[in-house]
């Protein structure tokens, strides 16, 4: 099997700009980077399923081409594919779902990771060895807090 150059280097470049935007703050160059990545790995399917040949069925093919083609990969992209839009819709529903309850769509640090990492050696190996810390239930959100859209009077 031979692997031509030219769309390797496509596709290391399409994963590596994907992993870039992928560490980003923002949903939505989360959801470019998640999608240069899946395209990054389709063109990968595709380039290591072999060289094009006759179509798989029988009595289409020609005598110019001597082998025929791998279904399996073309089955598998259009699978990928398939997987990517609804992960594409999911990441844009959380991303306006987001952006309608705080107004900005970047993702913040979280308070308690910040907590535990100013955190001295001996008081992290304390919290692991004592366990969780019990919560109040004060703490807990209400419903009503979470939904998006202001309640009408009634």
């Amino acid at each position: 099997m031979t692997a031509y150059l030219v769309p390797l280097i496509a596709v290391g470049s399409l994963i590596s700009c994907g992993v870039y935007l992928l560490l980003e703050r923002s949903l939505i160059r989360m959801l470019l980077g998640l999608l240069l990545i899946s395209n990054g790995i389709n063109l990968l399917i595709i380039d290591a399923g072999g060289p094009p040949g006759n179509p798989p069925v029988l009595g289409h093919g020609s005598d110019a081409r001597p082998t025929t083609a791998d279904p399996l990969a073309q089955a598998m992209v259009l699978t990928a594919i398939v997987i990517t839009m609804g992960i594409a819709a999911f990441v844009l529903a959380l991303a306006y779902r987001s952006y309608r309850l705080h107004t900005a769509e970047q993702v913040g640090d979280d308070p308690e990771d910040l907590r535990v990492s100013q955190l001295s050696d001996p008081e992290a190996r304390a919290i692991d060895a004592d366990g969780p810390e019990p919560t109040s239930a004060d703490d807990a959100d209400q419903p009503d807090e979470l939904d998006a859209l202001p309640r009408r009077p009634q």
